[in-house]
């Protein structure tokens, strides 16, 4: 791996400011009383900036692996750390304002806010997409590590998009009529009202679906699968099996198609206003065939290859 000094400067200076800002957000929580939305004032400050310090480093990190338009990257990067830096400091003001900044449109400011953190937010998309593509170009040597590192770019991608769902005026919103002059335009939620009872630190609801699922889930594919991949590294000198650079690659894509197959479902449930905690039989006789299926190609992908190297032998890295 990289030494650290090499990655993305930018981003590696944002994921420390986002350290220092979710100490700020967690003693909000403990010693500001406020309460907006059904959760506490400073809860959402806290989410954001401990989600950015993981989704930056782990860009900053990917960084290091092209191979081709590395200026390309580095100013992608920087896009998304300056986007990043944007949406989280609308969030802030509007927390010390005391005022929502998700769908806020009951004043020309809030509603301003609302829309330049849109905007952000599309800036941040799009560069992750550069990355993206800069990464599927990249030459690295080891095929299990450049499909850890794709893959979970891609399904990031994926997850990130479903913010755009929540801009959506809800059934609720529709039904009630008056958007153009409504103070709240957008939920989180499907089938209730935000702001009901929810889970403990996530606030995901626990009366409806959730769209922050599948958000959460698909864009944390970014640290998932890599951290997948260095886990299978680091067992590799005690399991044989795990020495062949095949069967580590083997193994990455069945956790990759197992990962995109649970986002799937994640959203499928949010979508038909279901609780995550209260899955109803379809949901979870889904998430039975995804946990076989992964357990049938975990098993096929631990058979050493006919070409495999012996026991004790070093593994022949390939070239993506």
């Amino acid at each position: 791996m990289q030494s650290w000094r090499t990655w993305h400067r930018p981003l590696v200076l944002f994921a420390a400011s986002m350290i220092v800002m979710s100490v700020v957000g967690a003693v909000g929580v403990l010693v500001d009383d406020r309460v907006l939305a059904g959760a506490p004032i400073w809860a959402k400050p806290f989410k954001f900036a401990v989600s950015f310090v993981a989704y930056a480093l782990a860009l900053a990190w990917m960084l290091t692996l092209l191979t081709r338009a590395r200026r390309v990257g580095w100013w992608a990067g920087t896009v998304v750390a300056l986007a990043c830096a944007g949406e989280m400091a609308v969030i802030t003001g509007q927390v010390i304002r005391g005022r929502r900044s998700h769908f806020n449109q009951a004043t020309p400011l809030d509603s301003t806010l609302y829309q330049v953190m849109a905007v952000t937010v599309v800036i941040l998309w799009a560069g992750t997409l550069v990355i993206a593509l800069l990464l599927l170009r990249a030459r690295i040597a080891d095929r299990a590590s450049a499909w850890a590192v794709r893959s979970g770019v891609l399904i990031a991608l994926v997850g990130a998009a479903f913010g755009f769902l929540m801009t959506q005026p809800s059934a609720g919103q529709r039904a009630a009529g008056g958007l153009d002059t409504a103070d709240v335009v957008g939920a989180h939620a499907v089938g209730v009202p935000d702001g009901g009872p929810s889970m403990p630190l996530t606030g995901w609801s626990t009366t409806g679906g959730d769209l922050r699922v599948p958000h959460f889930v698909g864009m944390h594919a970014l640290q998932v699968l890599p951290l997948l991949l260095l886990a299978l590294l680091l067992l590799a000198p005690r399991v044989t099996r795990l020495r062949d650079p095949r069967v580590r690659l083997r193994l990455v894509l069945v956790a990759s198609g197992a990962y995109a197959a649970v986002v799937a479902l994640v959203t499928w449930q949010a979508l038909r206003g279901q609780p995550l905690v209260r899955p109803d039989g379809a949901t979870l006789a889904a998430a039975g065939l995804i946990a076989a299926a992964t357990a049938a190609g975990a098993l096929v992908a631990l058979r050493p290859g006919a070409d495999a190297p012996r026991a004790g032998a070093p593994g022949k890295e390939l070239v993506s």
